[in-house]
């Protein structure tokens, strides 16, 4: 999807209407200028402002144009790689750190949407259930869920039977499930407009359609080049995610994340009777398979998205396939219309972590956040910038002394092609 594409997303369409962009057509000072207007760019100029600073945010499309507009809604303090994963590898410490880190992240956005008083997001704490697909997942789950409550003092974790998960989603394609009550949903476009709003309240401009197409030097600042202006900046954070490589100006960093397709559907709204029977308590759900399912409610509709779909544009053989596990899980809906279908790139990293650190002395990067970066990329953004500052703040297994390129990337499609169907022979087996 190129720069100028918009999706046709549920969200685009039922969000309300915005001011009219602003492009970048002069030269404008800045203490910090932030390439990329997510969550993780809108929240960084929150945390400037809060620090006194003037911030300046260039996005090459619009707000919420890349992940942050395109995701599930789904607002967790999971990291890809279990707290068990970390205990084993990093130590004890270190996992009670990533845990703490990832409620903390959850909280941010509970921060955001009551203080900066965010109604429309359409924020809600219902819970997040991961339903286990067989029962070596489940058996994973639970060992996962009694680490949290026996070694870090988590009382938001709750272990289901089969029945119960039954009940929960409306499918009997699950043999358990563990349900996490510090977790929610909400609107991603919604959302990140919201903190836009709240950047230019507080005194920070945005400038859309301003694509920085190039970052140098001069003297105490870094200049930063769109095709009608330039921002003189003290300090710059790179917050540009999955989509890195639209320039160069971000070629530090395009290395160090392989962007991978992600692909959701909605339904047609559904008759009251077939609602109450799917998804009641409106959380948001998962599936253990390595090729993740997910899947929540969004007013009367369902979304139901997952990974799998490849290359730059979107596919409609993904779309078909996303239908037809829907209706296989979901066998009620068999003659159910899908009236909404839309992608956008994961930025996947090496070891399943965001990765946040300096690129120079004045010049920072936080991305990388593997498809759970809702409630992540909110802290990391406000984190990003205390570091730029000279602070220390806790990032934990996300702290990196610099951009960590992986290996080979010019293998990366490929890579991703292989290692995807590595994991979709894994599922079918059971493993």
């Amino acid at each position: 999807m190129n720069a100028t594409e918009h999706p046709r997303s549920l969200w685009r369409e039922t969000a309300p209407l915005t001011p009219a962009p602003v492009v970048l057509t002069k030269a404008v000072k800045a203490d910090i200028a932030i390439i990329g207007g997510g969550y993780t760019g809108l929240n960084a100029a929150l945390r400037a402002i809060e620090r006194g600073l003037h911030p300046v945010v260039l996005e090459a499309v619009e707000i919420g144009w890349g992940a942050s507009g395109r995701n599930g809604g789904v607002v967790s303090t999971k990291f890809r790689v279990s707290l068990s994963d970390i205990a084993k590898h990093h130590g004890l410490e270190t996992a009670r750190r990533m845990h703490r880190i990832g409620h903390d992240a959850m909280d941010c956005v509970e921060r955001n949407v009551e203080g900066l008083g965010i109604t429309d997001a359409g924020f809600a704490r219902t819970g997040n259930l991961r339903c286990a697909h067989n029962d070596l997942a489940q058996a994973r789950l639970v060992a996962e869920a009694e680490t949290a409550r026996d070694m870090f003092g988590d009382t938001s974790l709750t272990i289901l039977d089969a029945d119960q998960v039954r009940e929960e989603t409306g499918s009997g394609d699950f043999v358990g499930g563990v349900l996490s009550t510090h977790a929610g949903v909400i609107h991603p476009l919604n959302y990140a407009r919201a903190l836009a709003a709240a950047v230019r309240a507080g005194g920070g401009e945005i400038f859309e359609h301003s694509a920085v197409l190039a970052r140098k030097g001069n003297g105490d600042r870094t200049v930063l080049t769109t095709a009608q202006g330039e921002v003189a900046a003290r300090h710059v954070l790179i917050a540009t995610n999955g989509y890195s490589d639209i320039t160069a100006a971000t070629a530090p960093v395009r290395g160090t994340v392989i962007p991978f397709r992600s692909a959701m559907i909605a339904t047609e709204p559904l008759g009251p009777n077939l609602r109450a029977t799917l998804m009641p308590h409106g959380r948001s759900y998962s599936e253990t398979r390595r090729m993740m399912r997910w899947f929540r409610p969004a007013g009367d509709r369902m979304l139901f998205g997952g990974r799998g779909a490849f290359g730059r544009e979107d596919s409609a053989s993904a779309f078909q396939e996303l239908e037809r596990a829907l209706k296989e899980m979901f066998p009620q809906l068999a003659g159910t219309a899908i009236t909404h279908r839309w992608s956008g790139l994961v930025a996947m990293t090496m070891d399943s972590l965001p990765q946040v650190g300096m690129l120079d002395e004045r010049t920072g990067f936080a991305l990388g956040y593997n498809g759970a970066g809702v409630a992540m990329s909110s802290l990391m953004g406000r984190r990003a910038v205390d570091l730029i500052q000279g602070d220390k703040p806790d990032l934990g297994l996300m702290e990196r002394d610099g951009p960590k390129p992986i290996p080979f990337y010019f293998l990366r499609e490929p890579a991703v092609r292989f290692v995807a169907g590595w994991y979709q022979f894994l599922d079918r087996i059971g493993r």
